[in-house]
């Protein structure tokens, strides 16, 4: 309880410091002011409430869905290095929403503003099914497993790549800044899309937690006290396609996040999914917000792509984790 006070705290606080660093700051006890009572000095309360606030809540709740979904896809690999990055779930997310913004593909035929996120949800889930399909072959090991995730994910980075290259320049400029991974373009409503999603997803996984934690020992132990391991394999990679999808086509491609996060509640919790799914979402939340302010910070006056802060966090991390492996191995 301590913990989760604690980092709760610390994710209200990143929040408030988000808003209060910009173009312009503004102290935090305006931020509060305008927060608690909407009113502050000239055209604050407009910048707090219409742009800054949606973009901190952002920042949480996509560091919460990766987070999520980095455990959830750890559980089921029982693999420490799976994540929906590292398994090309996002790089097809990616590519999906690349087609959409490039070729005007509509899979769905849904309207102009979904687009983009049904493409990248069906790209994200056609990439679960395949690591899924792989995952049920005989004599596949997990390093297999993660090994055929990561060409998938050169694979679909490669698709993008072609699309960059036939793109004219104005698609091409905002495809890559899609790519690397943004904040800036945040609305109330793609907030309250994201949010929706989250608490759904979170919800069916609370319920299913004690299923999820058996997943954690082999399948024949897991299916002898009731558990259906092949129905929780395809409801958890379900999930955790929507909520990658969901999370990476609004803010484009976000790394790492998947995998710092669970890695380190696992560290503090355990397997117990009653607690370590928890606190992955919280741990998301703050790594997230954590790295957009220091996108805010590092270069005065400029606001670097949220992507590349994480990346640049993330890599040094997964080396250390591929070390930490090896010398226990």
């Amino acid at each position: 309880m301590v913990l989760i006070t604690g980092l709760l705290t610390g994710v209200a606080f990143l929040m408030i410091l988000n808003i209060s660093i910009g173009s312009s700051s503004i102290a935090i006890g305006e931020v509060l002011q305008v927060l608690l009572t909407g009113k502050g000095n000239g055209h604050n309360p407009m910048i707090i409430m219409d742009i800054r606030l949606p973009m901190a809540l952002m920042a949480v709740v996509v560091g919460a869905s990766l987070g999520i979904g980095g455990c959830e896809i750890q559980t089921i690999l029982r693999n420490p290095i799976a994540s929906p990055y590292t398994l090309g779930i996002s790089a097809a997310a990616s590519f999906g929403a690349a087609m959409g913004l490039i070729l005007n593909t509509n899979l769905f035929n849904v309207s102009d503003t979904l687009a983009v996120t049904a493409n990248a949800f069906a790209f994200s889930l056609l990439v679960a099914a395949a690591i899924y399909i792989f995952s049920r072959q005989r004599q596949i090991g997990k390093t297999a497993i993660v090994l055929f995730g990561v060409a998938l994910n050169f694979l679909f980075n490669s698709l993008t790549m072609i699309l960059q290259y036939i793109a004219d320049e104005d698609k091409l400029q905002s495809l890559i800044f899609w790519n690397f991974g943004s904040l800036l373009k945040t609305t109330w409503s793609k907030f309250f899309i994201v949010f929706a999603v989250l608490l759904i997803c979170f919800a069916i996984l609370l319920k299913n937690a004690w299923k999820l934690t058996a997943m954690t020992l082999d399948d024949t132990k897991a299916r002898s006290i009731g558990v259906d391991t092949a129905k929780v394999r395809r409801i958890i990679i379900f999930i955790t396609s929507l909520l990658s999808a969901v999370a990476v086509c609004f803010v484009g491609t976000i790394g790492f996040i998947g995998l710092i996060a669970p890695h380190i509640a696992r560290q503090l919790v355990g397997e117990d999914q009653r607690f370590f799914m928890p606190l992955s979402a919280l741990m998301g939340a703050f790594v997230m917000s954590l790295a957009f302010v220091i996108s805010k910070v590092i270069i005065r006056g400029v606001i670097l792509p949220i992507g590349l802060v994480t990346s640049v966090i993330g890599i040094p991390f997964f080396i250390i984790i591929i070390f930490s492996k090896m010398r226990s191995m």
